[in-house]
């Protein structure tokens, strides 16, 4: 863990129809982020009783994490969370307190 680093929890719920895919889309880009050199941790999380997925996510730094939205993976997904989601994606962005 890097002394600034950044967290990010994220929730996502998906309309149920739509659950399989975005799980899967998720999941599907696990490797590639885990690779980027600012991803310190990348995993995702499901609560199968209320079709949810949690995302944890831990940067060097907001401009890591900025850099990883910006690629066409990410992008891709983004785009298909816009017929997939319930709701917005729930985002809350943290550091360590020191």
């Amino acid at each position: 863990m890097s002394k600034n680093s950044l967290f990010v929890f994220a929730k996502i719920s998906p309309k149920g129809e739509y659950f399989k895919n975005a799980k899967q889309a998720i999941t599907r880009i696990i490797t590639q982020t885990q690779e980027e050199p600012g991803c310190l941790q990348f995993e995702v999380h499901e609560n199968e009783e209320q079709d949810t997925l949690f995302l944890y996510e831990e940067w060097r730094s907001a401009d890591d994490l900025k850099e990883h939205n910006e690629k066409s993976y990410t992008q891709e997904i983004f785009e298909n969370y816009k017929e997939w989601l319930a709701q917005p994606v729930e985002i809350t962005k943290m550091i360590k307190c020191e």
